[in-house]
């Protein structure tokens, strides 16, 4: 029986690096990649896009939060969501031997709900294991699944139904959606990432939440309490702690990207850690 690890740290920010990061993360029309597209469920199509260093180790399929339409362009270079704290470190990633593929919503998800409640329905969760699938095909590299705020919804969707080829190797669910509101005008906000059976979840699992998160959605207290939930071969829960923004009180409008919400100012610290994880280490 393998043994189950689950811990929470509290670690300090890393002031070194931050002017680095910060510059970095200014996207170049030129490098952001293949755009790559899938026939998906019905009719659909879906889109990502795909950037490899020559040393890549594996495969990071980023699945940004809120709307989850990234509107990728032919260069791969998302046109929304540029504040998003996966779409803003993908280089950070790539400078440390990973490849990424940044997922975009599918042709019949650009609203101005984006994916909303299709998050937890078993065609977005096909639909990843598609494009999984795909990156399998084309890198024979391990595939792990980053998934930041409403995008860890669809991140432990697909951990929880795929198998096979289609299944990720890992997960990383950053800033998590733990709490939801019932009885709104929109009943997917309902959604959380107990919406679905986080019990299948067999493979390694990383949440990272920050204490200073005041998004109302993302409670920082909750995000351990996902490694209850999860059966996952290893496991870690990390509190990041450290920021010049200090928490406000509980809000929508604290969910974005650049905020304690999107660990802004310590990228680097937690694509580190992040990597440390996926490398088989603690984060």
């Amino acid at each position: 029986m393998i043994a189950r690890i689950a811990r929470s740290l509290c670690l300090p920010a890393a002031i070194a690096g931050t002017i680095f990061a910060q510059l970095s993360f200014a996207q170049d029309s030129k490098s952001c990649g293949e755009r790559v597209e899938l026939p998906g469920h019905g009719k659909a199509k879906l889109f990502y896009s795909f950037k490899s260093p020559s040393n890549a180790k594996a495969v990071l399929v980023l699945l940004p939060g809120g709307s989850g339409f990234a509107d990728l362009d032919a260069s791969g270079c998302a046109r929304k969501l540029m504040g998003n704290s996966l779409v803003r470190t993908r280089e950070l990633f790539h400078a440390q031997g990973f490849a990424t593929a940044l997922v975009d919503a599918p042709s019949n998800y650009r609203g101005a709900d984006g994916l909303g409640g299709f998050r937890i329905a078993p065609q977005h969760a096909e639909d990843l294991g598609k494009i999984i699938a795909d990156i399998r095909t084309r890198t024979k590299l391990p595939v792990w699944i980053i998934g930041t705020s409403r995008g860890s919804i669809s991140a432990v969707n697909a951990a929880s139904r795929l198998s096979g080829e289609q299944a990720p190797d890992g997960i990383v669910l950053t800033s998590p959606v733990t709490s939801g509101r019932t009885g709104g005008q929109k009943a997917w906000v309902a959604q959380t990432v107990f919406s679905v059976s986080l019990e299948a979840i067999k493979i390694p699992v990383l949440v990272v939440a920050h204490a200073n998160d005041s998004c109302i959605r993302t409670p920082p207290a909750l995000a351990a309490t996902i490694l209850a939930r999860t059966s996952g071969a290893r496991e870690q829960s990390v509190m990041v702690k450290g920021t010049n923004a200090p928490r406000g009180p509980a809000s929508v409008d604290a969910c974005e990207g650049k905020s304690p919400h999107g660990f802004i100012g310590q990228e680097q610290e937690v694509t580190d850690g992040i990597v440390r994880f996926i490398n088989g280490g603690s984060y």
